[in-house]
């Protein structure tokens, strides 16, 4: 379709609902999206369905909008498609609105839309049904995502009041990623040359290969530690619960490039967000062959057991030192890690 947009920067037009806002849509989303449900441009959309759904939508903020190992599109699909996977889902629609700021780039905007195609591929779903508003200049920060997503239920999980002492939990790859890496672009002390790069990325995989690792009932729960990081999402497993986890800080998979910027930060690897990993508690006799099939999955090579459940202490989160000392990891105190998601 020919790209009637002759503008170098997005104005209220575009949020009018009239000629502009049309442009946009058939010159810069439908191309991108292409799809029967989404070509209709209803206010909904129908599609094929399943007996069991899973359901979730986020809102997605991050500053900077670009940052090492992704963007602000990219994200917004990750995340969505994540929180249907730790719902024991298989992804399949998305919905996507946007905010714009006047004066927001083009250029930028189609950068961000082609984001968004590319890793809705990657993860096997379609976008079928969207909006986009423009707000003045000065009150969008430039660029903000909504999206919801629905996927198709493929496992039941029982969640944390399955979770019994001796239970193992896992984690699909280093830990605090994303959240060092936005950070770090934020400050300006990233060097181009740096190492450090978001961990965001589709859990459709990881997940799937967990699940059918590990039969029936062994999975107890799945999560995907963003904002809070590790430490936060266990606690919100064991919180008012009788059981305790005890993690093993030798056993915790961190990269050296992640250490390094939380040094210099004065933050905690364990409560960075990650944006592209897997938590999971499962029963004992499992956790083998869920990471055995977790390492041979793209994205899952760095996969640990990194600690146990047990009974001591409930309702906490232990750390276990090097030198056998012990400390509580509290669930994360105001904001460490603002606008990282």
């Amino acid at each position: 379709m020919e790209n009637r947009i002759r503008d170098d920067r997005i104005t209220l037009d575009y949020g009018s609902g009239g000629l502009k806002t049309s442009e946009l849509i058939e010159s810069i989303l439908l191309p991108a999206f292409d799809n029967t449900a989404l070509s209709q441009l209803g206010d909904g959309a129908i599609l094929n369905g399943s007996d069991k759904l899973v359901f979730s939508t986020d809102s997605f903020v991050v500053s900077p909008w670009r940052f090492p190992g992704g963007d602000i599109g990219k994200l917004s699909v990750c995340g969505t498609v994540n929180d249907l996977c730790m719902a024991g889902g298989t992804p399949k629609y998305l919905s996507l609105s946007f905010i714009l700021e006047e004066g927001f780039s083009f250029s930028d905007f189609k950068d961000i839309v082609s984001s968004i195609a590319e890793e809705a591929k990657k993860a096997g779903v379609s976008i079928v049904t969207g909006d986009t508003k423009v707000v003045d200049s000065g009150k969008g920060d430039g660029i903000y995502i909504n999206t919801a997503g629905i996927g198709f239920q493929r496992a039941v999980l029982p969640g944390r009041t399955a979770i019994r002492p001796g239970d193992a939990v896992l984690i699909s790859g280093t830990l605090g990623r994303h959240g060092a890496a936005v950070m770090m672009a934020r400050s300006g002390l990233l060097r181009g040359d740096s190492p450090l790069v978001s961990d965001c990325r589709p859990l459709h995989k990881i997940s799937a290969a967990a699940l059918e690792a590990a039969g029936n009932d062994s999975i107890r729960i799945l999560r995907d530690p963003t904002r809070g990081g590790v430490a936060t999402t266990l606690n919100e497993f064991t919180e008012q619960m009788p059981f305790s986890i005890e993690l093993d800080e030798a056993l915790l998979p961190i990269d050296s490039a992640v250490e390094a910027a939380c040094d210099m930060l004065g933050l905690d690897p364990l409560y960075c967000a990650c944006e592209g990993r897997m938590l999971a508690v499962c029963a004992p006799e499992a956790a083998d062959a869920v990471l055995n099939e977790v390492k041979k999955t793209p994205g899952g090579e760095n996969a640990a057991r990194i600690g146990t459940v047990t009974e001591e202490l409930p309702g906490r989160v232990l750390l276990k030192t090097p030198i056998g000392g012990r400390r509580i990891l509290a669930k994360l105190n105001g904001i460490q890690l603002p606008r990282i998601c």
